[in-house]
């Protein structure tokens, strides 16, 4: 690849825009961004001010397309959509281990780029089989790197040293998602307060020194969102996600939610990872086998 060689970069939600930002800022290639949705804030710490341009004038002027894959919003499907259109490459990098058909996915009809990228073997191992006979590609994945990297520089500055360490709870938004995808908000059979009160029902299994937990939300939700838990539950929580993930991992024992990326930030950090799904129609979809499961702690009490 050249340094006349242009990229389109297009994305929505939070989970591909960590990929696709730490990919950026390693490049030296140029760039053009379209950005929906919490990826502009993400894109925006990341790089500091940048431009963005319509869908339509990013393809018309790159050489290939980059897209990242969103449960929230279509464009990175009109991105291929439109790619193809012009004969240019396309290709997605994927951010997570589940719904992989779903992502791709536009009034029923599976859309796929002329690549897939994924960051590990497990997400590798799961696109092969979804998408057999696709061209798959396993990539550095460039948000975990870039993860592992501050973490160690956390460490050596010994910014990790509070007196009072805490839970970290990282929220996600179920209500959201199961509405737009079944038009149907309990779909799941519970919503993100039901797991929030299943945590809090739970937490003394975790043998905790504190019991202190922060919730922080995820980037999609609204301020305020939670500020009831700080009633129904006080003195025992806090909301977070005013700091960087990374400093709010630091100045936690534990990290709990359930099937976040967050979560998987945090094994990285060498913490200790609780996956807290309450029981309903989701099923634990990270694959890491050091992630405790709170249901099998809570039936061995």
């Amino acid at each position: 690849m050249t340094d006349d060689i242009a990229v389109a970069v297009i994305c929505h939600d939070a989970g591909g825009a960590e990929i696709l930002s730490n990919w950026v800022v390693r490049q030296s290639s140029p760039y053009i961004l379209v950005l929906e949705g919490p990826s502009k804030s993400i894109f925006e710490r990341k790089l500091g001010a940048h431009v963005t341009c319509s869908l339509d004038e990013a393809i018309e002027n790159a050489d290939w397309v980059l897209t990242g894959t969103s449960w929230q919003s279509d464009i990175e499907i009109q991105a291929i959509k439109l790619a193809r259109q012009k004969n240019k490459k396309s290709v997605s990098f994927l951010d997570h281990w589940v719904n992989y058909q779903e992502r791709f996915k536009s009034a029923g009809e599976l859309i796929l780029p002329d690549e897939i990228w994924v960051g590990d073997e497990d997400a590798f191992r799961i696109a092969g089989r979804t998408f057999p006979g696709h061209k798959i590609k396993l990539k550095p994945n460039p948000y975990f790197e870039n993860m592992a990297f501050q973490i160690e520089k956390l460490k050596r500055n010994s910014l990790d040293t509070l007196s009072e360490k805490k839970i970290l709870y990282v929220c996600s938004p179920v209500k959201e998602h199961a509405k737009l995808k079944y038009g149907d908000e309990l779909y799941w059979e519970f919503t993100e307060e039901d797991a929030v009160r299943y945590f809090m029902a739970n937490v003394h299994l975790l043998n905790h020194s504190t019991g202190k937990v922060v919730l922080r939300p995820h980037p999609s939700e609204e301020n305020g969102k939670y500020d009831w838990a700080t009633t129904e539950f006080a003195p025992d929580i806090l909301i977070g996600g005013e700091q960087d993930l990374l400093d709010e991992i630091a100045n936690a024992d534990i990290v709990a939610g359930f099937n976040s990326m967050a979560m998987v930030i945090g094994l990285i950090a060498g913490k200790r990872i609780i996956n807290a799904l309450p029981p309903g129609k989701i099923v634990n979809t990270l694959p890491m086998k050091k992630i405790e499961q709170l249901s099998d702690i809570a039936k061995n009490q």
